[in-house]
């Protein structure tokens, strides 16, 4: 939405302007499943209004049948919370009475527990059998800013800022954006760190655990821009710097405020993991005057912050892009490498070579063996008979005397006498050396 109705009566003609521009989206990464609500957007020429809540998924992902079809414990404490704030601020923000924030958190306590408690009832839930401290009934965050005048016609403005969990409001000034929310997180940082760590949100509105809603009021002199956003719109980007940068970078590139809030969505789609909802108010300036009052604010960001951090980072990711074609060619090289190298290393582990190994030294003890087989000696026999003559008083038969074999070839008792003397000493030098 671009243009956000009136929601209080019109003062009276002031030298200030009021708010001027304001735009809200709601982006579900899955359709009609978003746990993000539709934001709160309201403004009157001494008031506004914007909010933000998003329901935990993680902690309220418990499913239930509702008469619009199944919906996640995270997606009804949304829009229940969402509603109940937006009436009760509409009740307690007037232009001619000023807020007492403290009083207003505690009534938002109060307000959002009891809608979450009598819908948990009507849901019929099973209590569940969890007992971890993450499992939630109905959870949700809040970020909220409600905007009064100080003074009829003045500059100056009362934010007041009520919030539980780790949605963010910002004030965008002429000279930087400013967080004006803390993190609920059970192990805290700055935002810078919040974005690196994933802590646990450990304040969130729910219907079956404790919760508070913080108050901080801020004074603030027009123009300036206000924003509520969930983390799906910032905690998907390298920096808050870059936040800053995407927000105010889109403003300048836009030719109105339509263009302004589609090219914010274009480029959170492309990056977030999460739904993403934001709403925005811009008081005291047009849409023209926004544009030249942040462009000096653009060109010191891209110089002094983005820029070079841009920078080193494409250059990280060239390095690690090279490191990664290394790491690749040095694996491709090693397995190459051992592949010719295996082959010998492990010559005695493979069955098959062992194998074919045996089978050689048998085949050649068989060769030096063959001319004492019994064929050969026959043959050798009926050779000699046949060439050699009788001599007297020798008779011939055809059975020839069986031929008696002394020793073994290669087993002479020479031999073994000599063997036995070398092992006699080689026991002498090894008495001798021990």
């Amino acid at each position: 939405m671009n243009e956000s109705p009136s929601s209080w009566p019109a003062a009276t003609p002031m030298a200030t302007p009021g708010p001027t521009i304001s735009f809200a989206f709601n982006l579900g990464k899955i359709p009609d499943q978003g746990e993000d609500s539709d934001p709160i957007l309201r403004d009157g020429p001494d008031l506004g209004l914007v909010g933000v809540f998003d329901g935990m998924g993680g902690a309220g992902g418990t499913v239930y049948d509702t008469p619009e079809g199944r919906r996640t414990g995270a997606y009804l404490a949304s829009r229940i919370a969402r509603d109940v704030v937006e009436r009760r601020m509409m009740d307690l923000l007037e232009p001619d009475w000023h807020l007492n924030g403290k009083t207003a958190a505690r009534d938002l306590q109060r307000s959002v527990q009891q809608a979450l408690r009598q819908r948990l009832e009507e849901l019929r839930a099973t209590p569940s059998g969890l007992r971890s401290r993450l499992i939630r009934a109905l959870p949700t965050t809040m970020a909220l800013v409600a905007l009064q005048r100080t003074q009829p016609g003045g500059p100056v403005w009362a934010g007041h800022v009520l919030w539980a969990g780790d949605s963010r409001a910002y004030v965008f000034e002429s000279s930087g954006m400013r967080q004006v929310t803390t993190d609920d997180l059970r192990d805290p940082g700055d935002a810078l760190a919040n974005l690196r760590h994933d802590s646990v949100v450990s304040n969130a509105m729910s219907a079956d655990t404790e919760f508070h809603v913080n108050y901080r009021r801020v004074e603030l002199r027009a123009p300036f821009l206000v924003i509520c956003a969930t983390d799906g719109c910032f905690g998907y980007l390298r920096t808050p710097m870059h936040f800053e940068h995407l927000v105010l970078s889109r403003l300048l590139e836009a030719r109105n405020t339509e263009a302004w809030s589609s090219s914010l969505q274009a480029e959170i789609a492309a990056v977030t993991g999460d739904d993403a909802a934001m709403s925005t108010l811009g008081v005291g300036a047009d849409f023209r005057e926004f544009q030249k009052l942040f462009a000096p604010r653009v060109a010191e960001l891209a110089s002094e912050f983005t820029g070079p951090l841009d920078e080193l980072s494409d250059a990280v990711a060239r390095v690690e892009q090279e490191l990664g074609a290394l790491r690749s060619r040095q694996l491709d090289e090693m397995t190459q490498r051992w592949n010719r190298y295996k082959s010998g290393y492990e010559r005695y582990l493979q069955p098959e070579a062992l194998v074919e190994e045996d089978e050689s030294v048998s085949s050649a003890d068989q060769e030096q063996t063959e001319p004492i087989g019994a064929d050969d000696n026959g043959d050798a026999t009926e050779m000699s008979t046949e060439d050699t003559p009788l001599g007297d008083g020798e008779v011939e038969s055809e059975e020839s005397p069986p031929t008696e074999m002394s020793e073994p070839i290669g087993d002479s008792a020479p031999e073994r006498n000599g063997e036995a003397e070398r092992n006699g000493e080689a026991e002498r030098n090894w008495e001798a050396s021990s």
